[in-house]
């Protein structure tokens, strides 16, 4: 999919990716990380690796699906679907959310990642009474 091997190693470490793994971020990403997605943006290696840890501790199950890949120099898009179990979302059940990722890569490691998702289906619309009212709101506007 990908032709470089920083962003071949990106995909592959992503695609396993768990609670008992999570340390193979350490291979894929920069000491200097900056990480942005639509809740937080963080700054190096060690609040990263925090952050997943935080997440991760969360989840019962999270899997990312690449579904495409656009690649320019040391830059890439990665266009995914996340499926994820989370204890308090949802009833436990999955949930997928469609996103995607804009890379940058510096000594062979990731040293910019922003996530695009949407925060809504993700999180606030499984929430009971929240999901209940985005989901009337959603409708009303697409009716209009």
């Amino acid at each position: 999919m990908a032709s470089t091997l920083w962003l071949d190693n990106f995909i592959t470490t992503y695609s396993k990716l768990g609670t008992n793994n999570l340390h193979l971020l350490k291979e894929v990403y920069h000491q200097d990380i900056e990480f942005i997605d639509p809740m937080h943006h963080l700054q190096g290696l060690d609040e990263l690796l925090n952050y997943f840890d935080e997440l991760y501790t969360k989840v019962s199950h999270c899997q990312f699906v690449v579904e495409e890949v656009l690649e320019a120099e040391n830059e890439a898009a990665i266009y995914w679907t996340m499926t994820f179990c989370h204890q308090k979302l949802n009833k436990k059940r999955p949930i997928k959310v469609q996103g995607h990722s804009h890379i940058k890569s510096q000594d062979d490691k990731v040293i910019f990642h922003r996530d695009y998702l949407d925060l809504g289906a993700m999180l606030y619309e499984q929430i009971p009474l929240l999901g209940r009212l985005i989901t009337s709101i959603k409708n009303r506007a697409s009716q209009a």
